[in-house]
């Protein structure tokens, strides 16, 4: 499922081609993606309006329409939103907006994506998406709200940190690199963990999407931007995806285990148990 550097890569690509375009049709192949409305009333509500914004929270974008409107979205595991510059013959195009110039066009292979009609302000109804804690790129996710959120939990960290409620755009690739680069095990009790290691980790989280973000994201499987292009990051991952192979910094064989039934890659040198419980 892309994470955010990918959602936010699909942002930037893709901004400068919709923004400030109105969308002159709709064509709807699989009405399954539009979960809370009909092919008439989204047909209806977006027709003719202008796209005057596309902004990301946590893992879904949301494109601001003029008047009250937007469309919320959320890629899930396989999908793909693509401009094109003219239309072209596409099996896997799930919905098709037809802007003044070009189109937006929606691949999803196994149609787990979706796409919302929302009010561009206050509550949306969308399940999970109100209930979004803070961005994890964003400035109210500070290494004092980390704090907070760890103090007195018996949740291991990783599935505290994969919690979309608790901090949002955070997935399993991410974390597993962040707990990896501050040196923290995946599985270990959210509370044991010292206010500086706390800090290693605030600050780990920050550099492994910094540089998801600066390699187009991270291409496993199905990942690309809105033009068409692959992720680079997946050759700059330390663990993930990296099980049996060498730790990149002590040489110890990296572990595949399960976390609160996540794969989870991690090092049992770099990332060894602390012997004495500590608290935040």
């Amino acid at each position: 499922m892309p994470e955010l550097p990918e959602v936010e890569t699909v942002r930037t690509h893709l901004a400068p081609y919709v923004v400030g375009k109105r969308i002159v049709q709709v064509e709807v192949n699989a009405p399954n993606v539009l979960k809370n409305t009909t092919v008439p009333g989204f047909r209806n509500r977006v027709v003719g309006k202008r796209i005057e914004g596309l902004v990301r929270r946590g893992k879904y974008l949301q494109f601001l329409l003029s008047g009250e409107q937007a469309v919320l979205v959320h890629l899930r595991m396989t999908g793909k939103l693509l401009y094109r510059p003219a239309l072209q013959e596409e099996p896997r195009a799930r919905l098709r907006l037809h802007l003044q110039k070009g189109l937006l066009v929606y691949e999803d292979v196994r149609t787990f994506g979706g796409f919302w009609l929302v009010p561009k302000t206050g509550p949306t109804g969308v399940p999970g998406y109100d209930t979004l804690g803070p961005d994890a790129a964003g400035e109210a996710f500070t290494a004092a709200y980390l704090r907070q959120c760890l103090a007195g939990k018996k949740r291991m960290i990783k599935a505290l940190l994969l919690d979309q409620h608790v901090v949002a755009g955070l997935g399993n690739i991410y974390v597993d690199e962040a707990l990896f680069a501050a040196h923290i095990r995946p599985d270990r009790q959210a509370a044991t963990i010292s206010r500086t290691e706390v800090g290693k980790l605030h600050a780990a989280i920050g550099r492994v999407l910094a540089q998801g973000l600066a390699h187009g994201g991270t291409t496993i499987r199905d990942f690309v931007d809105s033009n068409g292009r692959e992720g680079t990051n997946q050759s700059f991952l330390q663990v993930y995806g990296r099980e049996g192979m060498p730790c990149p910094h002590c040489g110890t064989r990296l572990v595949y285990t399960k976390v609160s039934g996540r794969g989870t890659r991690y090092c049992p040198h770099c990332q060894r148990k602390r012997r004495r419980t500590q608290h935040v």
